[in-house]
C-alpha cells in the first residue's frame, strides 16, 4: 500500500467533538512544512533548470488530475497579475479541461495519452519545461504527460508524495514529499494537497524572482488591476523613491507601472 493510502492515524471521526476534529487536522497539518523541508535538494536544480529555459524564451507547464491539477491551474493564474508576465508563460492543464476545475470530469485521469496532446494544443516543444503534480505518483494522465514531455526533450519535474513512483522514475528532477496517511484515509486533498501547494508557491517564486520581476522584496511587476493594488503600487513608490503621495500617484498614473516609474524616475 502506498503512504498516501494509508490508514490514517485517527479512527471513529464521527465520533470525535468538532474542536477534537479541528485540533487534530491541524496537529497533522504542522508536518507537512518539514516534509517539504526534506525535500529542497531536490527543488533546486529545477528551479535553475526552469529559469534558465524561461530566460531563453521558454515556457512552463503544470499537469495533473483532480486536486492537484487544480493546484496547478491556480499557481498558473496567479503568476500573470503577480509578476506581470503573459498568460502563456505559465500554462496549467489539467485532465478534463477547464471544466474540470469545478466539476469532476469521470475517467478524465486514466488516459495516459491525453496530457501531451493537451500540451501539444499549446505548442510545447524542447524549449520547455513541465512539471507533472500527483500526490499518489502514478496519475495515467500525469505519467503520459512526463514520459512523452522527456522523450520530446522537454525539462520535467513532479511533485509526487509517494517514495519510489512510477512519475518519479519518469521525470529529470522528481520532487518527493512524503506528508504520511491522511486524517481522513485517502483524501489526498489535505496534506497532500497543501503540500503540493507549498513546493508551487516556491518553485513559481523563486523562478519569477530570478528572473528579474522583484525588486528587494516588492513586486514592481504586478498589474494594477484593482484599487488594493494601485496603493500596494503607491506605497511602494513613497518607499522606494522616498516621495510624496500626490508624486508617487502622478507617476502611477502616467507610466502604469511600479517599474516603469522607478525606470523613469532614475532616468531623470
Amino acid at each position: 500500500m502506498t503512504t498516501t493510502e494509508a490508514t490514517s492515524h485517527y479512527d471513529n471521526l464521527q465520533e470525535m467533538s468538532v474542536e477534537a476534529l479541528l485540533t487534530s487536522i491541524n496537529k497533522e497539518d504542522q508536518t507537512v512544512p518539514m516534509a517539504v523541508a526534506k525535500a529542497i535538494p531536490s527543488i533546486i536544480p529545477l528551479v535553475e533548470e526552469i529559469v534558465a529555459k524561461m530566460s531563453a524564451g521558454g515556457r512552463l507547464f503544470y499537469i495533473g488530475a483532480g486536486t492537484s491539477g487544480r493546484l496547478g491551474v491556480v499557481d498558473a493564474s496567479e503568476i500573470p497579475p503577480t509578476y506581470g508576465v503573459a498568460f502563456d508563460q505559465v500554462i496549467g492543464i489539467m485532465a478534463g479541461g477547464d471544466g474540470a476545475i469545478r466539476k469532476a470530469v469521470e475517467n478524465a485521469e486514466d488516459d495516459q495519452n491525453q496530457a501531451w496532446k493537451d500540451m501539444e494544443a499549446f505548442g510545447a516543444n524542447e524549449g520547455d519545461a513541465l512539471i507533472g503534480i500527483a500526490a499518489s505518483g502514478r496519475t495515467p494522465y500525469v505519467l503520459g504527460g512526463v514520459q512523452a514531455a522527456m522523450a520530446k526533450g522537454l525539462t520535467t519535474g513532479c511533485i509526487v508524495c509517494n517514495q519510489a513512483s512510477p512519475i518519479a522514475h519518469s521525470v529529470k528532477y522528481p520532487i518527493e514529499v512524503v506528508v504520511g496517511p491522511e486524517f481522513v484515509t485517502g483524501s489526498t486533498r489535505m496534506k497532500a494537497g497543501t503540500a503540493s501547494k507549498l513546493v508551487l508557491n516556491m518553485i513559481s517564486t523563486s523562478v519569477m524572482i530570478k528572473l528579474g520581476h522583484v525588486k528587494g522584496n516588492k513586486m514592481i511587476d504586478m498589474k494594477l488591476s484593482n484599487a488594493k493594488l494601485v496603493e500596494r503600487a503607491i506605497n511602494m513608490l513613497m518607499s522606494e523613491m522616498e516621495i510624496d503621495r500626490k508624486v508617487a500617484e502622478r507617476m502611477i498614473q502616467e507610466h502604469g507601472s511600479v517599474r516603469q516609474a522607478i525606470d523613469h524616475f532614475q532616468a531623470h
